[in-house]
């Protein structure tokens, strides 16, 4: 199958996912709108207290740089610090976010989980008269890091040692891509159909790893790992600096499909940040890799004012 035929085919699945979402929200909302006529006709003969206007000083006031509505996994969603939280924290930024840990990009674009959820998280935004600045999505390391990750490496011992570059068609330039492009045509739809205007999507790829062995606090609870370790070691590359360069070769490939994904004629308001050489790989790389996947509070401060860089560039 031709990779136009294949793009044209996502755009579709996106439009027909965002669709059924649609249809499912929209008999929710007849059924709010009742429950809210109800509420509001019981408060008026009780007589509710108004809102302390002081109470607005305590959580930093009414303005902030705008709002944000983010989909996503782990970058979006990691314990105390993350993309998200600085946003809010450092950038002034109101973040309405339905990104969860370990997520996959093919679950959030043909699970509907996430995705009805968005859906709801506009409507909430709408019915405040508020119109979100951008629009934020995260997504790919799960697809790729993991158990599965050996599958991408050919034996350290093998005629053909390195990436398997057929494999890696099949999983980032075929599988990976078909979803970015249909979770990106559904979102657009949904925005265009709630909020009557395509709203700016800002994707990212991730930075180069370093493939240590380290795990989320050595390798347990809700984000083990590690991640890359274990395939690598399966496969006989025992070098860090091996690993680190077939690592760097593998995050090139991703962050060039994305680049050509957000390229797409359907996207015009679809922008990709590049983050790539934001962290260190180099003796001090602990200072900004918390462990194969994920930054520490430091390098996610980075990571952080890229995305605030490009939100500002925004109209």
């Amino acid at each position: 199958m031709a990779v136009s035929t294949i793009t044209r085919k996502a755009l579709q699945v996106g439009r027909q996912q965002a669709d059924a979402v649609l249809k499912f929200r929209t008999k929710e909302l007849r059924r709010r709108t009742g429950a809210v006529r109800r509420s509001l006709k019981a408060a008026r003969a009780a007589g509710g207290p108004p809102i302390a206007s002081k109470l607005m000083s305590a959580v930093g006031g009414p303005a902030s740089a705008g709002v944000l509505v983010a989909e996503g996994d782990s970058w979006f969603d990691y314990p105390l610090n993350d993309v998200l939280r600085l946003l809010e924290d450092h950038h002034g930024y109101e973040v309405e976010s339905v990104a969860h840990k370990g997520d996959r990009v093919e679950e959030m674009a043909y699970g509907l989980g996430q995705l009805e959820e968005f859906t709801r998280r506009l409507e909430k935004l709408l019915r405040r008269n508020v119109i979100p600045k951008a629009v934020l999505l995260s997504g790919g390391g799960n697809d790729v890091a993991g158990p599965e990750f050996g599958m991408l490496i050919n034996h350290a011992r093998s005629p053909v040692a390195g990436l398997n570059q057929q494999i890696l068609d099949g999983v980032i330039s075929e599988r990976i891509q078909a979803a970015y492009i249909t979770i990106l045509s559904a979102i657009t739809r949904l925005c265009e159909q709630r909020l009557n205007l395509r709203v700016p999507i800002l994707i990212h790829g991730y930075d180069y790893p370093v493939p240590d062995g380290r795990g989320f606090l050595g390798g347990w609870w809700f984000l083990p790992g590690p991640w890359l370790e274990p395939g690598f070691r399966e496969k006989g590359y025992d070098a860090l600096t091996v690993r680190i360069a077939l690592a760097k070769q593998l995050i090139d490939r991703f962050n060039t499909m994305l680049q050509s994904v957000a390229g797409l004629s359907d996207f015009p308001h679809v922008k990709y940040i590049d983050l790539r050489n934001t962290l260190s790989v180099g003796k001090d790389y602990k200072k900004d890799w918390a462990n194969e996947l994920h930054p520490t509070p430091a390098g996610f401060e980075r990571v952080t004012d890229r995305f605030a860089t490009e939100l500002a560039a925004l109209p």
